[in-house]
């Protein structure tokens, strides 16, 4: 097989993770809200890391493509329940206590988007055909597309939420900080 998925976070992470901003707490109010929302986060984002590490090691360059097909598939219904998570969490969060309301909710809608955009995922890697090695390898690209597309269509939204004063109070909780290895996009994997 010349090529196989590498399972990234998509974008819908990046709405905690690629906080990293360092300042002051800005409100006991607004850590608050982060605090309820990261500790439950934090979670979400191993069992996505988890997903992403199985993906990538799923093929040695010699793994049989059902192999491949079953970890892909599993890993990929592991982020899509992540996601629901997340924007059941940041729903039951609420709108974090400035102005920030509608960029809450949109960013509960995206997460959303992600869940399902990956349950789609998965029946497509399900219907890929294992027994051509290249058509396989095909199809996985295609997948790679499709899940950069997800990333793009999520990243504004979380834009907004992660901004000012809402993005520095997470970036305070050990659960809505980045951890290593964990964002990018995904791309084909040559093997």
């Amino acid at each position: 097989m010349n090529k196989k998925l590498v399972a990234a976070l998509s974008g819908g992470a990046a709405l905690v993770l690629a906080l990293t901003g360092c300042s002051e707490d800005s409100s006991k109010k607004l850590n608050d809200w982060a605090k309820t929302f990261c500790d439950s986060a934090q979670a979400q984002f191993k069992k996505i890391q988890d997903a992403n590490a199985a993906m990538q090691t799923a093929d040695t360059g010699s793994t049989d493509s059902k192999k491949v097909q079953q970890t892909d598939s599993k890993a990929f219904q592991q982020i899509s329940d992540a996601y629901a998570t997340l924007a059941k969490n940041l729903d039951k969060a609420g709108p974090p206590p400035n102005e920030n309301a509608e960029a809450q909710k949109h960013a509960v809608t995206e997460l959303k988007l992600l869940s399902q955009g990956y349950t789609n995922l998965k029946k497509q890697v399900e219907g890929l055909n294992t027994k051509d090695k290249l058509k396989f390898a095909d199809g996985l690209r295609d997948l790679s597309s499709g899940i950069n597309k997800l990333n793009k269509q999520s990243e504004a939204a979380f834009k907004k939420l992660e901004s000012g004063e809402v993005g520095t109070a997470m970036a305070g909780q050990p659960g809505c900080q980045s951890s290593q290895g964990v964002s990018g996009a995904p791309s084909p994997k040559k093997s």
